[in-house]
């Protein structure tokens, strides 16, 4: 091989790699130094056996399968301070030798390679294996969103600068050629100094799909408005407030003889001055009350926005009876929890996919794998039966007033329409619309006063699994199967806005809390935040390791709860994109989060059969410097964990009195 041969070949070599700025300077230094001493390459024996090695053919399927086998005995017998890090290695790896077998045409070779080392990876990847399972030829590799995008990112890994050297030195000193390569390509590592980290401190050591982190960042930077919206009635009765404070505080005074104490707790209190009287009678409560103060002032520290769509209006009675819950708001802390009241549905058969409870808990609605959606009202059922258990038996009653098996009069409305399961249900505001999504593609709007149907929404290719209603009703958001997020609005049959960009299902939504975004969560284990008016994404939190199941706004609009299929809960500030705590105490799937209307507390309801209570002021107060010094985000443990007996809870709503309202199915019977 003579000079001019390795130089066509090295250009070569790096085109075929993407090195385009390494190329270009390598072209621009041979034509420099085209005059300069040539190098015999046979007299350096090291630089004659490197290029001989390369120069092999690099289509031999067994090499991939060889060198990619001696990795991971060496990465499996490596120092255990080390070995977690390396261990991170393994699946990008993994990923990129099996679709560059798909590449080069070996398809029996890549299935045999695939199946041979999938279960190192089946735990926590599975979702991901199966996807990558369906690429079956070169065209794949182009025509799937998920495989194309795998070959044209990075992978983000963080190691420290031992654990680098240590993978370096070996696939140099192995001339392992073929993983060099892989690793150059498609990973990037943050090479930090000190000792490494363990796997379980971070949550975003593997995140091989969707934008790379670069991109992330970059959108990540655009500007939000996450402040509430102006002339609401929160801003409307801080205003009004003082008045009403004013007159309560004179007559606690003169029922407990303290003016002095009561006009302190008045002027601290800020706009929460209407719940005076609540915290002279109880005396716990009281006590608290310093830890209540900040959380209450965080809806009038907010910022205050227009908002983008035209909005309804509220009625003068409905408006006046939200006002009046809103001065009757029970101030929630860390040492002042919720009443709980919880709704437990038997006999549904493995039939139940979902359930909805209204704003004031009056109502409660579960979806159904019949097809059917069934509305219980909880007076009716208290009057009946005397209990909170939804009977769920399969039948086709039109009402809860036809007649059951055993002659008594059914709890519930039936309302039938959809042709396929029922995986969506949310009430709107007020309680006399509720909405439902199904495996039949589409959306129905029912009148829970006339008990019908009074619209179909079709728009989606595929089963929409979530639906939910804005804060102030009207319009609502849905989320797919067929990867997209569409907002709605109750007059037009089809959506205003399509929000595309995830590379996998759209498994839920939330709106914000000024109706100027909604936040989507994906099995592509990305959540997105997108505005309702342009359509565009304007922030990307990466995090999860795996399908996100729900998603929760705090009240104020600055942060944002998501919840995933391992249990893990993910705290989020809204305007730097960044976790701001990991929130750990579950070991299974987390179906549904809620905030507490001060913003103080985040409810979580999972199928391990448990509630939990987390204090979320403490985790939003970590400043970026200590979590510098820690090395990541503080993990906070839940103030309280409330067991459910053998009933996975499936939806969560505090009402605007702060009474926390819970629904779960019960899957065992003792």
């Amino acid at each position: 091989m003579d000079e001019e041969q390795v130089v066509k070949f090295v250009e070569t070599y790096l085109k075929k790699k993407g090195f385009k700025q390494a190329e270009l300077a390598f072209h621009d230094e041979v034509q420099h130094n085209s005059n300069a001493n040539s190098v015999d390459i046979h007299s350096d024996p090291d630089l004659s056996l490197l290029l001989l090695s390369l120069s092999q053919s690099e289509d031999t399927p067994a090499r991939y399968h060889e060198e990619y086998r001696k990795l991971r005995s060496w990465t499996h017998s490596s120092l255990d301070l080390y070995k977690p890090e390396l261990l991170r290695v393994l699946y990008p790896v993994f990923v990129h030798c099996y679709m560059d077998l798909v590449a080069k045409g070996h398809i029996q070779e890549a299935r045999t390679f695939f199946n041979s080392f999938r279960e190192d990876h089946e735990t926590v990847h599975s979702r991901d294996l199966q996807k990558l399972e369906g690429v079956l030829s070169p065209s794949h590799l182009e025509e799937m969103e998920f495989a194309h995008t795998l070959r044209q990112s990075k992978v983000n890994l963080k190691i420290c600068q031992y654990s680098n050297e240590l993978m370096m030195q070996y696939l140099r000193n192995t001339k392992s050629t073929m993983m060099l390569g892989i690793v150059n390509e498609h990973i990037n590592f943050q090479v930090s100094p000190g000792q490494p980290s363990s796997i379980s401190d971070d949550a975003e050591v593997v995140t091989l799909i969707g934008n790379s982190q670069d991109a992330a960042n970059q959108i990540n930077k655009k500007e939000i408005h996450w402040g509430l919206l102006e002339d609401s009635l929160e801003e409307r009765l801080e205003k009004a407030g003082g008045l009403l404070s004013d007159s309560e505080k004179t007559e606690g005074d003169a029922k407990e003889g303290d003016l002095d104490e009561t006009k302190k707790r008045s002027v601290e209190g800020g706009k929460q001055g209407a719940s005076v009287k609540k915290l002279k009678k109880d005396k716990a409560a009281s006590a608290t009350a310093k830890v209540v103060r900040p959380e209450t002032n965080t809806s009038s520290i907010a910022p205050r926005v227009k908002s983008e769509l035209p909005l309804p209006v509220i009625p003068t009675e409905v408006e006046q009876s939200i006002l009046e819950d809103l001065r009757n708001r029970v101030q929630l802390s860390s040492a002042a929890l919720p009443s709980v009241s919880f709704y437990t549905f038997i006999n549904t058969h493995n039939g139940l996919n979902c359930s909805s409870i209204s704003q004031d808990g009056s109502l409660v609605a579960g979806g159904f794998s019949d097809s059917s959606l069934k509305v219980w009202d909880m007076a009716k059922l208290g009057q009946q039966s005397g209990n909170s258990v939804l009977q769920g038996e399969n039948d086709t009653a039109p009402s809860e007033h036809v007649l059951g098996p055993n002659g008594v009069k059914r709890s519930y409305t039936l309302f039938q329409g959809h042709l396929g399961p029922v995986y969506s249900a949310t009430f709107s505001p007020l309680g006399d619309f509720i909405l439902s999504s199904s495996a039949d593609t589409t959306i129905r709007l029912w009148s829970t006063k006339l008990n019908a149907n009074i619209v179909c929404y079709k728009g989606h290719n595929y089963p929409v699994w979530d639906v939910q209603f804005s804060p102030l009703g009207h319009y609502f958001a849905s989320a797919s199967h067929d990867r997209t997020a569409r907002i709605w609005s109750m007059d037009r049959i089809h959506p205003l806005r399509i929000m595309a960009g995830h590379l996998s299902d759209v498994d839920c939504v939330q709106w914000h809390a000024n109706c100027n975004y909604i936040a989507t969560g994906s099995s592509d284990k990305t959540v997105r935040l997108w505005d309702v008016q342009s359509g565009e994404c304007v922030r990307i939190f990466i995090g999860h390791r795996s399908m996100i199941l729900s998603l929760a706004m705090s009240p104020d609009g600055r942060y944002m709860a998501s919840a995933d299929e391992d249990g893990t809960i993910m705290m989020w500030d809204l305007s730097s994109g960044r976790c701001v705590s990991p929130l750990m105490g579950h070991n299974s799937c987390v179906w549904t989060l809620a905030f507490s209307c001060e913003g103080s507390l985040l409810a979580s309801g999972s199928a391990d059969c448990t509630v939990k209570i987390w204090d979320v002021t403490t985790s939003t107060k970590v400043t970026r410097t200590e979590e510098i010094k820690t090395g990541s985000a503080n993990r906070l443990r839940s103030l309280k964990t409330l067991p459910t007996k053998s009933t996975p809870v499936y939806s969560l709503r505090f009402s605007r009195r702060n009474l926390l309202f819970a629904a779960g199915v019960l899957s065992k019977c003792k």
